[in-house]
């Protein structure tokens, strides 16, 4: 299939989300009980492994942008065969889990916006 340019604006809102995450607002922290800091810090980490696991098992298929590639293949093993997309889930589950950690509220608010997209990416 032919890449549009709504592929390029949505990879493109995906970039700056992310470029973005990087960065805190400290006005925007919040409490949370310190014995939880390693689990969210370990969910992170499960999280990041999801999506390395999810990009190796596409290999040539894939592809930073929604529409599938003209080449290839629908993959249905692995973490595919369980979920239809890992590598979003896998990055949602990072965003969380590491806002949580950080205890940043402007990380979740970013976390929300990559919900959003990727519910449009998706679709």
């Amino acid at each position: 299939m032919k890449i549009s340019t709504i592929d390029f604006v949505l990879v493109g809102i995906q970039l700056v989300l992310f470029g973005a995450y990087i960065f805190d607002v400290p006005s925007l922290k919040f409490q949370m009980a310190e014995e939880v800091s390693l689990v969210n810090l370990g969910l992170a980490i499960a999280g990041f492994i999801i999506i390395l696991i999810s990009i190796l098992q596409l290999n040539t298929n894939l592809s930073i942008f929604p529409t599938p590639r003209k080449d290839g293949e629908l993959v249905i093993s692995g973490l595919f065969k369980y979920v239809r997309h890992p590598i979003y889930s896998g990055i949602l589950m990072s965003t969380f889990f590491f806002a949580l950690y950080s205890i940043s509220g402007y990380r979740l608010i970013i976390f929300l916006l990559l919900v959003i997209l990727f519910y449009f990416k998706s679709s």
